[in-house]
């Protein structure tokens, strides 16, 4: 299955209810609800591509269609007529690669950022010659041969690797699966440069592509800040935080993470930037690392918390919320008075309010007042769909206490 002409295409048609005018402003989804599902519609394979019409049967563009998800419909093309091919992936491509280019003079970057770059569930990460796939989306698991080649094609990397692992395949239906479609899987993790730091990224068997892009303006921002500072980096995954501390100048910095992977490739990290001097780790709970170190006595001038999604559905928004709370309680007696705390949520269900006043609430339980200097989000290389606020999932904020 390599492509789709639009005489072959099955249609499908929003009920009269439907808001098709969002669609034609750019909204890029359909919920089942809003869709005619006769047996045919159910019975098509998930990712089959379609051509979608409103309820007076006027056409508004070409669509996939995944009948086992409660995003049935999502928008590839405005254009009814537009073929699905390698071609049509290589123009998505380049206008992704034109905008990376111009921001980063290495080619280290999130390359596709699913709907704000036209490629609905489909994630790309480059490392040099080497790219990440993730196809969160069953449409793209179906194409992911043209989807390959369109990439090789635009951007002339080496090895492509698929990474089929998360929760967003859950919902798809997908299986978790992790392969190499192009080339030959490195033997030793990647080095990235980013913010005058090096990391190191497991492309295989790492978190989600292997390392984190969308922290990198929070990053830079608190490296600013940490100029000979003491930094205490909590849920540090690779070093993200940490090693750009280092860079900026830190005279020391305390990386803690509950994976023992996670560490050893910040320790290797900072080994190749050459200051395991200034750089320790402690393996350990987050909430209980920042207990004990409170019982301890120690104080830091720059504390960083970037949790995992704490509230990753609307459904755990609550819970997650409290332990947002939490964690700001915790950390913040440990900045030492003038000292900075940033604190970061990747839910796109717990919006900036939401998060910025259950970290406020913390800090005071804590003890603590505070002044938010800074408000950060994904860097340009996350680009936000305006019309689809899940895409803006990332926040962190400084405070000064």
């Amino acid at each position: 299955m390599t492509e789709h002409t639009s005489s072959a295409m099955p249609v499908v048609r929003l009920i009269p209810k439907a808001e098709a005018r969002a669609i034609r402003h750019g909204f890029p989804w359909v919920y089942a609800n809003e869709l005619v599902t006769d047996r045919r519609t159910r019975n098509l394979t998930p990712g089959t591509i379609a051509q979608l019409e409103d309820a007076n049967r006027t056409p508004m563009g070409v669509v996939t269609v995944n009948p086992a998800s409660k995003i049935i419909c999502r928008m590839l093309d405005q254009d009814p007529a537009a073929v699905i091919d390698q071609a049509w992936f290589a123009g998505k491509l380049q206008r992704a690669l034109a905008h990376r280019a111009r921001l980063y003079e290495a080619p280290f970057y999130r390359l596709v950022h699913a709907e704000a770059d036209g490629l609905p569930g489909v994630i790309i990460d480059r490392f040099g010659d080497l790219a990440v796939i993730q196809p969160n989306a069953a449409w793209a698991d179906l194409l992911i041969t043209p989807l390959v080649a369109a990439l090789q094609e635009v951007t002339g990397v080496t090895t492509v690797i698929m990474n089929g692992t998360g929760r967003a395949r859950t919902l798809e239906g997908l299986e978790e699966k992790t392969d190499v479609l192009v080339g030959t899987a490195p033997d030793a993790p990647v080095q990235v440069p980013m913010n005058g730091a090096i990391y190191m990224a497991d492309v295989m068997g790492g978190q989600k592509t292997g390392l984190f892009f969308d922290q990198r303006p929070n990053h830079a921002f608190v490296a600013g800040l940490s100029k000979a500072a003491h930094v205490l980096d909590v849920f540090s995954h690779v070093g993200g935080f940490g090693l750009a501390a280092l860079a900026g100048g830190a005279a020391s910095v305390l990386a803690v993470d509950g994976s023992a992977p996670a560490l050893e490739l910040a320790e290797q990290g900072a080994a190749a930037m050459g200051v395991s001097d200034r750089f320790e780790t402690r393996k350990g709970d987050a909430f209980d690392v920042l207990t004990a170190l409170a019982e301890e006595g120690a104080t830091f001038d720059v504390v960083i918390c970037d949790p995992p999604a704490f509230a990753p559905s609307k459904s755990s928004l609550e819970a997650g919320l409290r332990a947002y709370e939490r964690i700001a309680r915790l950390a913040a007696p440990l900045v030492a008075d003038g000292g900075y705390l940033t604190l970061c949520s990747c839910s796109h269900a717990a919006d900036l309010t939401k998060f910025r006043n259950a970290s406020a609430r913390g800090i005071g339980r804590g003890g603590r007042r505070g002044q938010i200097i800074h408000t950060g989000f994904a860097g340009p290389d996350h680009p936000l769909l305006p019309h689809l606020a899940e895409s803006g999932y990332l926040k962190a904020l400084t405070f000064r206490l």
